[in-house]
C-alpha cells in the first residue's frame, strides 16, 4: 500500500473515531507507520489531510449508497434500508461531513466546501430518484435526521432509520396524488 493510502486510511478510521481535532498529525503518523517527515510531504498541512480523508469517504460513502440502492431496485425508498444496515456498522458515529463541519467548518473554508459539496451530490442523487426538487430537499432533511438521531442515541438507530423511510414513502405517496 502506498504512503498516501496508508496515511488516509489511518487517518479517516482515527478522525471519524476521535474527531479531527482531537487527532493529532503524530497520531496518523504512528497509526499508519509512515514517517512524519512522509507524512508532510504527502500532506503538507492537516487540513490538507482532512480534505483529502473527507474527499475519500465522500467516494466510498456514496459508492456504498448508490450500490446498495441500485441491487435494491433502484428507488429512494432503498436509501432508507441502506442507512438501517450503516447504523448497524460497528463503530457508526454519524455522518463524518456533518462532524468535521462542526469541528472545522466555521475555520476551514476548504472543510467547509468539501462538507456542502457532499451534501450537494447526496441531494443531486436522490434527485435522480424521485420526482421533483422539493421531494429530494425532503428525502436529504430525512436522511441527515435520521443519522443525527442514530449517532445521538444509538438505542433508536434502527428506528430512525425506519421512521425516516416511512415518512419517505408519504412523501413519496403524496406526491404520486
Amino acid at each position: 500500500m502506498e504512503h498516501a493510502e496508508r496515511l488516509l486510511a489511518a487517518a479517516g478510521e482515527l478522525f471519524y473515531r476521535r474527531g479531527i481535532r482531537a487527532v493529532g498529525m503524530d497520531d496518523v503518523r504512528a497509526a499508519s507507520g509512515v514517517s512524519l517527515k512522509r507524512l508532510y510531504q504527502c500532506f503538507p498541512s492537516k487540513e490538507a489531510l482532512v480534505v483529502a480523508y473527507l474527499e475519500r469517504r465522500d467516494e466510498r460513502w456514496m459508492g456504498s449508497l448508490t450500490s446498495y440502492v441500485a441491487e435494491h431496485g433502484g428507488s429512494a425508498e432503498a436509501v432508507f434500508g441502506w442507512l438501517e444496515r450503516w447504523f448497524a456498522e460497528d463503530g457508526f458515529r454519524g455522518c463524518g461531513f456533518v462532524n468535521a463541519y462542526g469541528e472545522l467548518g466555521a475555520t476551514s473554508e476548504a472543510v467547509a466546501e468539501v462538507a456542502r459539496r457532499h451534501k450537494r451530490r447526496l441531494r443531486d442523487y436522490l434527485r435522480g430518484l424521485v420526482a421533483d426538487d422539493l421531494l429530494a430537499d425532503q428525502l436529504l432533511v430525512l436522511v441527515d435526521g435520521a443519522t443525527v438521531t442514530a449517532m445521538v442515541d444509538p438505542e433508536r438507530a434502527t428506528r430512525a432509520a425506519r421512521a425516516a423511510g416511512q415518512a419517505a414513502r408519504a412523501l413519496m405517496t403524496a406526491r404520486e396524488k
